[in-house]
């Protein structure tokens, strides 16, 4: 991972991280790099001095980095917002419904032909088991997985 410190054209700093080098010229090159402040493509490498160890001093300085005037937040307010929403659906869902586990696919063919009572249900699904589902007429759609949730 590489951590760019980054400025539009509207001189608003921020860092991101990538992949690698190549991974932040591709997304740059297809204009996917952003500013989250005004959202323009049109973004730079700030100027940035390289940490490097020397092995002839006992003590290493701290890597001076160009940072922006003001701290800027690692989520955007609007997909901060978006994010909300999306966890509070998750929350309405769980707390609404049962969950199945892996038995979700079989549990939802039994309640839409009628074996089983009809209740709201949640659980796991492989991409095949949901495509076989939807492709039967069953309605399913993906709970939101947050990213926070992965971490």
């Amino acid at each position: 991972m590489i951590r760019y410190s980054l400025v539009c054209d509207a001189d608003h700093g921020f860092d991101s991280w990538f992949p690698s080098s190549e991974s932040y010229d591709a997304q740059a090159e297809r204009g996917l790099v952003t500013c989250p402040i005004c959202d323009s493509a049109k973004v730079t490498k700030a100027l940035m001095a390289p940490s490097v160890a020397r092995t002839d001093r006992g003590q290493v300085p701290a890597p001076v980095v160009a940072q922006p005037e003001a701290a800027m937040p690692m989520i955007a307010e609007p997909e901060r917002q978006v994010r909300a929403m999306l966890r509070a659906l998750r929350e309405q869902i769980v707390a609404n419904s049962e969950h199945v586990g892996t038995r979700f696919p079989e549990e939802a063919r039994k309640i839409h032909y009628g074996e089983a009572d009809g209740r709201p249900i949640y659980g796991e699904a492989s991409p095949a088991e949901a495509r076989a589902l939807i492709e039967e007429g069953i309605d399913v759609a993906p709970i939101p997985i947050m990213p926070d949730d992965r971490n």
